[in-house]
């Protein structure tokens, strides 16, 4: 069984109806609609389409909302794309008409980029694909000199190299818009873009909830600033993205990796869920096979523990949308096989436990790593007790038995977890373990006399409960 989970990025390519079910087919965990392109109208039929088909593969599926973010973009140019030549003169004007950019100059959706630039920084256009050194700042105009020259088109990014940027609310207008109508739409997780700190969470969660949504909330870790309140961004979220297009721009790309493994490691230990992302498969946007470079990075994040790796334009305008998410399952699977089984020793024991159902959580997980368990069954209302298990490294599966459609998608970002249909409520109490039994039969193809650990509450039906812990055998 795959643990770690695939999400594909939704877009011109599966809107092909034979390509999104290849995708789903081909193992995608959830779906994710980036908000930084298209309308709502496109949305909400990708977002009908997808529960169709999922709901037509029996496959139980997440929706991931990505909003756009207060991104520094530029505006459009007058002829369509241009080439900048190294050591041209090129500058950024704010106050310029919003298509008429050219060779010499493009507009901007930034107004205070004079501010916060001075002679000597870098701009980078396109996740750093060119580059420019800024020389003066005159009025609206940011005059800069090409290091690093190619093409550019309509809308681009901009970074500054080292941060320092985006003196403005992670939320804008039109996030706050987004944002409660995708919690209206149902959607299941949120990604919340250019995170500064904790207040941003909170904001978007109150956002949600004033618009009758549910939908658990990712943030996204792409600004310098970011990484200096990571702990307390960590704990306001009920997800983190390594977002490593504009982290890798704004901290350098020779320290990237070892940011990817510090802020994995330190979501998976305040009990969060990790999401990789950025250019993994990049090269499958046009060929059939990843390189061997890919290989290895997917596989790097696999090891280091995330929850879930993240395909974008590879699924999204890509040629071979379901064949990368093929790929990327294979790889999973491949690098899962070299990481240790199951632990000979276990953090659980780290600090005090907050809750009753953590401690139950985490005695399970030690419990089936030390016996000859083969899987563990949690019954669960919100999901948060698999997601406790799922943060100790084990090759068994967790499955989570839930009787909300919303607590069984979200679960699907979780590493190792298997969401369950099952609902503990419309079961007899003295009959509930032979229905446990039945539905692990099912879903995980265990067989009788497969040892199992199953944990639940003494009072069904509300969440927060879970108080005990349970270890049988599957009755014939």
């Amino acid at each position: 069984m795959r643990r770690t989970k695939i999400i594909a990025t939704l877009g011109p390519a599966t809107d092909r109806p034979e390509v999104l079910r290849g995708v789903l087919e081909n193992g995608a965990d959830a779906l994710r609609l980036n908000f930084s392109h298209g309308d709502w109208d496109v949305r909400y039929r990708r977002i009908a389409e997808v529960r169709e088909a999922a709901a037509e593969l029996g496959r139980c599926v997440a929706l991931l909302g990505d909003l756009q973010g207060p991104k520094i973009r530029i505006a459009g140019f007058a002829n369509g794309p241009v080439r900048l030549e190294d050591g041209a003169d090129f500058f950024f004007d704010h106050e310029l008409d919003a298509h008429a950019g050219d060779v010499h100059g493009v507009g901007l959706n930034f107004t205070t980029l004079g501010e916060d630039v001075a002679p000597g920084d870098t701009l980078l256009l396109d996740d750093g694909n060119v580059e420019l050194r800024v020389e003066e700042t005159r009025g609206s105009r940011v005059h800069c000199r090409v290091v690093h020259g190619g093409v550019v088109s309509d809308h681009k990014g901009v970074n500054k190299r080292g941060g320092g940027l985006l003196a403005v609310p992670a939320l804008t207008e039109e996030d706050r818009r987004d944002l409660k109508l995708a919690a209206e739409a149902e959607l299941d997780w949120i990604a919340v873009s250019f995170v500064r700190d904790g207040a941003d969470i909170e904001t978007a969660r109150q956002l949600i909830r004033e618009a009758g949504g549910s939908a658990h909330i990712v943030a996204k870790i792409e600004r310098s600033e970011a990484l200096d309140n990571l702990d307390e961004i960590v704990d306001a979220a009920d997800a983190v993205m390594v977002a490593r297009g504009d982290l890798g721009i704004e901290t350098g790309y020779e320290g990237l990796i070892g940011q990817q493994k510090s802020i994995i490691r330190r979501a998976r230990h305040r009990h969060r869920v990790v999401i990789t992302a950025t250019q993994m498969m990049e090269s499958m946007i046009d060929r059939p096979m990843p390189t061997r470079a890919e290989v290895s990075d997917v596989s790097n994040a696999v090891m280091d523990g995330t929850d879930a790796v993240m395909l974008s334009a590879e699924s999204a305008v890509g040629e071979y949308a379901a064949e990368a998410v093929a790929a990327m399952a294979s790889i999973c699977e491949g690098a899962e096989a070299w990481m240790p089984g199951r632990m000979e020793t276990s953090p659980v024991t780290e600090g005090a436990f907050e809750r009753v159902d953590e401690g139950i959580a985490k005695a399970a997980m030690y419990a089936a790593n030390h016996m000859d368990v083969r899987a563990i069954a949690a019954l669960t209302e919100s999901g948060a007790t698999a997601l406790w298990m799922s943060r100790i490294r084990s090759d068994l599966p967790i499955f989570a038995l839930t009787r909300h459609p919303g607590t069984q998608r979200r679960v699907t970002l979780y590493r190792g977890v298997v969401p369950v249909a099952f609902d503990v409520t419309e079961t007899q109490p003295d009959l509930l373990f032979r229905a446990v039994f039945e539905r692990l039969r099912e879903a995980g193809g265990l067989e009788a006399r497969d040892l199992v650990i199953i944990t639940k509450g003494a009072i069904t039906g509300v969440s927060g409960h879970t108080d005990s812990m349970t270890v049988l055998p599957i009755e014939d």
